[in-house]
């Protein structure tokens, strides 16, 4: 465990200076001490500290820095901690959040951890398991960032395909050998052959393996792209 460390001033909420190198780590909490410790442990361990004194503050800076993960309070005056997961994930955002309260409960634990926080942490805080929280979000964060990068790649070259191509694709990928789909589209097999040719290069797929994979990506099997 650690105790907080006291502060002599009220100091304002610190924009740190941006690092690109380093992931952000968004801090949001009312209690100076808190953002003040957690500021410490944060950029001790490498991590690049951003902090906040209230949602609403967090809601409307400015900051250029994208968050990989947020240490959210969540009993917070006016827009609480819960308050603000619950407009996130509205906004579709999916940025881990990690709660830290001095005043836990069952249910909202279970009502945090329902709307996808990723860890939830009592006061006084176990820095262990808070560092061991944030790695874990960060690289989970990393790990989204590089899905929604090759889900835009794969949407925009499913984009270029025309709507024969799709149904050629949606026929690969379920399994069906070229007859078979020329016989449900009521074309001949030559044409698939050369449908499916262009569908590869545009889907830029080295196999049916990895076209599947991208199907997967876009939920074909089970969205109606046509």
């Amino acid at each position: 465990m650690y105790s907080l460390l006291s502060s002599s001033h009220d100091r304002p909420p610190v924009q740190v200076a941006a690092n690109t190198d380093k992931p952000a780590v968004f801090i949001i909490d009312d209690d100076v001490s808190v953002r003040e410790s957690l500021e410490l442990l944060i950029a001790s361990a490498g991590w690049q500290p951003v902090l906040f004194d209230s949602a609403r503050q967090f809601l409307t800076s400015a900051s250029s820095r994208t968050p990989s993960c947020l240490v959210l309070d969540i009993n917070m005056p006016g827009l609480s901690g819960l308050d603000l997961q619950g407009l996130l994930r509205s906004d579709g955002s999916r940025v881990p959040i990690i709660f830290v309260t001095g005043f836990g409960d069952v249910p909202m634990t279970v009502r945090a951890m329902k709307a996808g926080a990723v860890e939830f942490l009592t006061k006084p805080i176990d820095t262990a398991a808070l560092l061991h929280a944030i790695r874990n979000a960060v690289e989970r964060n990393a790990a989204l960032s590089r899905e929604t990068r090759e889900l835009a790649k794969v949407e925009a070259s499913f984009v270029s395909l025309s709507p024969r191509e799709r149904e050629v694709m949606i026929g690969v990928v379920k399994g069906l050998m070229n007859k078979q789909i020329a016989y449900e589209l009521g074309i001949s097999e030559i044409t698939v052959k050369a449908h499916r040719g262009q569908m590869m290069r545009k889907m830029k797929a080295t196999s049916v393996p990895d076209l599947v994979n991208m199907a997967a990506l876009l939920q074909l099997i089970t969205r109606n792209v046509s």
